[in-house]
């Protein structure tokens, strides 16, 4: 009996070691997303570990984030952007001078003229590059910004659906987006663009629930309602 409960005991000993190692040879480790995380190695190079810790794609890359959508974006020794799959394959080359990750089949990509659009899972140019800044498509529209510094929305055609107007705007979330107009405060808008919680407070965080924190200009907090009506 006490020989079993010795070797049950060393057998925990070493998985407890194993794993703690498996975690500190690692100069940084991300969080799992698809079932991988990025780590990156004692030369700064950057791979895909899974969650028994296995070194699945080798450390090779200059950078590296997070798998969406079954693709990861990396950056190559020539500091450009592309997207390998989950056995490390390249499926999109490394020739875009920043990317982010996808969202709903498309990413957005800058090119050497440090302009924004975006790409299929294909690689093809789908909208083109022609805005100062773009992000994922979240609920059908992304967020870009304009030559005059100004945000909007578009739709998967290109099409711009809210105008560029907004001094600042984030993603669309459960149908609401949240804007910041020219004198520094916070609302949020429709898909239409229509307001539906006029632009006054200092800032605010997406709705959860049915209702959103706000911060007005004495830094007070407070929920409010889909309507803009305080709750809180």
């Amino acid at each position: 009996m006490k020989r079993i409960s010795s070797i049950i005991f060393a057998a925990f000993v070493l998985t407890f070691v194993s794993a703690n190692y498996a975690s500190a040879q690692w100069k940084y480790k991300g969080y799992y997303y698809e079932g991988m995380a990025v780590v990156r190695d004692a030369y700064g190079k950057c791979g895909f570990i899974d969650k028994k810790e296995y070194l699945v794609i080798p450390c090779k890359w200059e950078d590296a984030f997070q798998f969406s959508e079954g693709l990861a974006r990396v950056k190559d020794a020539n500091e450009k952007w592309g997207y390998i799959n989950k056995t490390g394959k390249v499926v999109i080359p490394c020739q875009w001078k920043d990317a982010w990750e996808f969202g709903e089949g498309l990413a957005a990509v800058k090119n050497a003229n440090d302009q924004w659009g975006f790409i299929d899972k294909t690689g093809k140019v789908v909208i083109p590059c022609k805005w100062d800044w773009a992000k994922e498509f979240r609920e059908g529209l992304a967020h870009v910004r304009d030559a005059n510094n100004k945000y909007g929305f578009i739709n998967k055609t290109g099409k711009v659906v809210i105008p560029c107007q907004w001094r600042d705007a984030w993603s669309f979330n459960k149908d609401l987006a949240k804007v910041q107009n020219g004198a520094l405060k916070w609302g949020f808008i429709d898909k239409t663009g229509k307001v539906v919680v006029p632009c006054q407070w200092k800032y605010v965080i997406d709705f959860r629930d049915g209702l959103a924190e706000v911060w007005d200009t004495y830094g007070t907090h407070h929920k409010i309602d889909k309507t803009g009506r305080i709750v809180e």
